[in-house]
């Protein structure tokens, strides 16, 4: 089947064209980058043609796959420029900036020459598939298009993603992504659980709509519907990446599908022969050490630097740091540093001992996946949820970036060395995730030619995307069960009150006699 698509993911575009190769993908994130490009290389290999515009332009080129390199580094590098500092930051104004993130990256990706160029062409698409982060104002290409559209989320389950097509979040055990949380909460946890998603839910009704609103109204040409209409109708599915094995349990409506750690390498590929022959030579084991893409661990603060290092140079394992600068000061010889590392590969070496990272899903999930054990730092956003269902499950601790310190390293990191059930726990849940009837990617693609084959898949809509707010949750039948025998009961009771007020006394009716 040879079909058309556009793959929208936050700053990440991508097309499927069946009368030319053209469309587009932006990425802000390499890590997002290489969950999107799976799925979109994946699609070119059975045939559809896939055009990408992304800051990360493939180094070989794939039949079927153009890219189209873009560039919004310059808008979003106040920003991102040191992510640490989320650390520091409260809850409320680590949500306000990665709202203010998402904001900047879907103008700026919807002002790039080529994305306009792509609007203003006579490109015909049989389906929209964009990742669901803060970026509604892109919903505008399903329309513009006349396209199905696919939502794809990097993130897990949340609300940009639940809210496309109906899926419930019970705050008494869906914990929010913002909040370290997990399944089993108590009252006090239900209780802030439940004020964070009302918190949420208003700053997206009274902050993010507004201007995802706007973004909308410049980018796309009239007639529109308004987004807040769109949003309603135009997603036909959800793939998550995300799966029940690695989080918990809960409930999604038949359009979204868990099609967690499809990017990751079932046959894991040849390491580069140096860093092979360093990890097979490793006896004792290796560790290894990322803080993901965003997160740079150059930007350590020299006290926090120095601990790791102090704490590595005791240690009989080699250590593999994801180091984003030519020069390490004071590195102990068995630390190797390099700025990007082959991570799902090097996670499957038989060597691995323990991994050290900020706690995003992709790595959570790579580490799980091949059953290693993890020290987490989470740093903002669902890294604190990701490493608190570690410690629940076992193959994991949290070291709070404000503590780290040289004792708090040394004590996480040997105690994992030292006790094997950190090790066996992250295999068994290793052993289940990879215990499924279909590979994740297949299951993605089977999902995406699924809908543009049933022309939208308008079939697998649940209706709740058609109620309000009241009737979603009932509250006019409540308050008619509720209200009605109340108010019969009140009429009731005045009636009494009044048959008894009027009723006449005794004396009276000897008045009446005599």
């Amino acid at each position: 089947m040879r079909v058309a698509c556009l793959f929208i993911l936050v700053s990440f575009l991508t097309a499927f064209n069946d009368r030319a190769a053209e469309g587009a993908r932006i990425l802000g994130s390499k890590s997002h980058y290489i969950v999107g490009s799976a799925l979109m290389k994946a699609l070119a290999k059975r045939g559809h043609e896939v055009t990408v515009i992304s800051p990360f332009p493939m180094k070989k080129p794939l039949p079927n796959y153009r890219d189209i390199t873009t560039d919004i580094w310059d808008a979003t590098e106040p920003i991102t420029s040191n992510m640490l500092s989320f650390a520091e930051k409260g809850i409320f104004e680590s949500i306000k900036e990665t709202y203010r993130y998402g904001h900047t990256v879907t103008n700026e990706t919807l002002k790039q020459p080529a994305v306009v160029k792509l609007l203003t062409s006579n490109e015909k698409f049989d389906l929209i598939v964009m990742e669901a982060f803060m970026n509604d104002a892109m919903l505008g290409f399903a329309h513009h298009f006349n396209a199905p559209c696919i939502g794809m989320s990097t993130f897990g389950a949340s609300k940009w993603t639940t809210d496309l097509v109906g899926t419930p979040a019970p705050p008494s055990y869906v914990p929010n992504p913002f909040l370290a949380f997990t399944d089993h909460m108590s009252f006090k946890e239900r209780l802030i659980n439940t004020v964070m998603g009302v918190t949420e839910a208003l700053v997206v009704r009274f902050i993010d709509q507004p201007v995802q609103s706007e973004i909308y109204q410049k980018a796309f040409p009239d007639p529109k519907p308004p987004l807040s209409e769109l949003k309603k109708t135009a997603v036909s599915a959800v793939l998550l990446n995300n799966h029940f094995s690695t989080s918990y349990p809960r409930p999604y409506v038949t359009g979204m599908i868990e099609v967690g750690g499809m990017h990751i390498n079932r046959n894991p590929k040849s390491l580069p022969a140096d860093i092979q022959s360093f990890m097979d030579n490793a006896t004792d084991g290796v560790i290894y050490f990322s803080m993901g893409s965003n997160i740079k661990s150059k930007d350590l603060p020299p006290a926090k630097r120095d601990a790791f290092l102090n704490v590595f140079s005791k240690l009989k394992q080699k250590v593999l740091w994801k180091w984003e600068d030519e020069n390490l000061p004071s590195k102990p010889d068995n630390v190797r540093i390099q700025s990007w590392w082959p991570q799902d590969d090097i996670l499957a070496h038989p060597n691995m001992r323990v991994f050290i990272t900020h706690g995003g899903l992709l790595s959570t999930t790579e580490a799980l996946y091949h059953g290693v054990p993890v020290i987490g730092i989470p740093v903002f956003g669902d890294q604190y949820l990701n490493m608190a269902k570690a410690e629940r499950g076992g193959y994991g601790l949290s070291v709070p970036y404000l503590e780290i310190s040289e004792e708090h390293l040394f004590t996480a990191i040997n105690a994992m060395l030292g006790d094997i059930k950190y090790k066996q726990n992250a295999q068994v849940i290793s052993q289940r995730y990879r215990d499924q009837p279909q590979a994740p990617l297949d299951l993605a693609v089977f999902w995406v030619e699924y809908v543009i084959r049933h022309n939208g898949a308008k079939h697998i809509r649940t209706a709740s995307m058609d109620l309000s707010f009241v009737q979603y949750h009932n509250l006019d039948v409540l308050a008619i069960l509720l209200g009605v025998p109340l108010l019969v009961f009140h009429l009731s009771a005045r009636f009494l009150c009044r048959k008894k007020s009027i009723k006449p006394s005794r004396n009276d009716d000897r008045k009446k006699r005599n």
